[in-house]
């Protein structure tokens, strides 16, 4: 009888892979990007923070606590690690004005910081250690939901949330110094948490900002799961019960999940936000910016938009005119982009409440007709286009190849530090707190970052 030689399931390589990186086998390059992408989550914990926009997931994570425990960013209480994890996903998500890899079209940083901050604590790892889980966590994300570009969406799933129990759990493991036969177990079990509905896009909620609080959560505690002898299925990505042949709508290339490992870095892939606001209408507000035409003249917009954008930000028309609540307006193109042309800009303030029900916005958002562009490529890498007729019968036209802040459009480390240093409310600690994240590499600990962001909080916090 011939001896059958199993081959190693995608699950398996990975793991094998992600437990044995370091960061001198990263590339300093993508350590900056790492960093910076870090660098972002923060100071958009910190602007949540400001601006209590992640409230009943501090609030449940605070009743979760531990005298044995750790932080939440931008707090002092000491929780067990899985509230901080939730905690910190849900803040790093709340304004929707964090990082997103186009081919997954996944909040990478929103499922990568949650778990390291919160278990690197826990471990007492050293920043190069957090570090080298952090890339493990962004190429988890990044790689599984790229391996079936838009599926999850068009299955009505939030890629970020199938994905990021995946990396959330391979992150603890890394952390915890797992083998690479518990990080697998890990990794089957974080795949029978994930989900993660869409159904928000229809009712105006926003349970969207809570599910990387929830996938991160997730991940850490199927971690531990695994670490104290729980087992999971190998075959969480290629076989036929898996993420993608239950949670997918598309074919999907499971081999692109590994393939090149410590070669290519999908960490150098993945988009910074200088818009607080759904990523696939961002590429449309970039095209209109320079018009020259006053709005009181404005007769007719025209925009082409990807197929895969338009029902996320386009529809349904009648809400995405008149959006119900501030969540809603950050997925609606036709109001945004009103917005955009009557002030100028949008902004985080441009989201507020009181501007939903605004006049001028909701009578040029009327105007905005969508035309659906080529099927080709995926939906937040597609150039941008529009049109605006004028009341004297004058047209004018703006087009982009790509949005800013996208690898082929990136934003330079000077407009990273202006972005955080607005998102910590100009805090006169930024730079240090900047500085430090950084050379994650080079601390102790991430403790010091924890102190400089509860610091920061804690000061924005008390009345003037």
């Amino acid at each position: 009888m011939k001896n059958v030689v199993m081959k190693s399931t995608i699950g398996e390589r990975l793991s094998h892979w992600a437990v044995d990186l370091t960061c001198e086998r990263i590339p300093v390059e993508v350590q900056h990007s790492a960093a910076r992408h870090l660098l972002d989550g923060v100071g958009l914990v910190i602007a949540a923070h400001r601006l209590n926009a992640a409230s009943a997931a501090c609030s449940v994570a605070r009743s979760l606590a531990s005298p044995l425990g750790v932080r939440m960013l931008g707090g002092n209480e000491l929780l067990v690690v899985p509230a901080a994890a939730l905690a910190n996903g849900v803040l790093v998500h709340a304004l929707d004005f964090d990082d997103t890899h186009a081919q997954g079209l996944v909040h990478a940083t929103a499922v990568t910081l949650p778990a390291a901050f919160a278990v690197g604590q826990s471990m007492k790892s050293s920043g190069a250690e957090v570090l080298a889980a952090v890339v493990v966590g962004y190429e988890t994300v990044c790689r599984v939901a790229a391996g079936s570009p838009h599926g999850f969406h068009a299955r009505g799933m939030h890629a970020t949330s199938v994905c990021g129990t995946l990396s959330a759990a391979l992150i603890t493991s890394c952390l915890q110094r797992s083998s690479a036969g518990i990080a697998v177990n890990a990794l089957g079990i974080a795949a029978s948490a994930s989900g993660g509905l869409l159904e928000f896009l229809d009712t105006g909620s926003d349970t969207k900002t809570l599910h990387p609080g929830l996938a991160s959560m997730n991940g850490v505690i199927a971690a531990e799961l695994a670490a104290a002898g729980g087992q999971g299925p190998s075959t969480f990505i290629e076989g036929r019960r898996g993420l993608y042949a239950t949670l997918s709508a598309r074919d999907a290339d499971t081999e692109s999940v590994v393939a090149g490992l410590g070669e290519w870095w999908e960490t150098q892939h993945i988009s910074i936000k200088p818009i607080p606001a759904c990523q696939l209408m961002h590429v449309t507000l970039d095209a209109a910016k320079g018009s020259p035409i006053s709005v009181q003249d404005i007769t007719r917009i025209e925009v082409v938009v990807h197929p895969d954008s338009s029902p996320t930000v386009c529809e349904p028309r009648d809400i995405k005119n008149s959006p119900r609540t501030p969540y809603e307006a950050k997925f609606s193109l036709p109001w945004s982009l009103a917005a955009q042309l009557v002030d100028g800009e949008v902004s985080i303030d441009t989201y507020r409440i009181e501007n939903l029900g605004r006049p001028d916005i909701s009578r040029l958002a009327k105007l905005v007709e969508v035309n659906l562009g080529p099927d080709e490529g995926v939906a937040a890498e597609a150039p941008g286009q529009i049109r605006i007729h004028t009341t004297t019968g004058s047209v004018w036209q703006g087009s982009v190849t790509g949005s800013r802040g996208t690898p082929q459009h990136p934003l330079t480390d000077d407009e990273l530090l202006r972005k955080f240093r607005a998102n910590c409310g100009e805090s006169n600690q930024a730079d240090e707190l900047a500085d430090l994240v950084l050379h994650l590499v080079d601390q102790p600990n991430v403790d010091r970052i924890h102190d400089l962001a509860s610091s920061i909080v804690s000061k924005e916090a008390q009345p003037a």
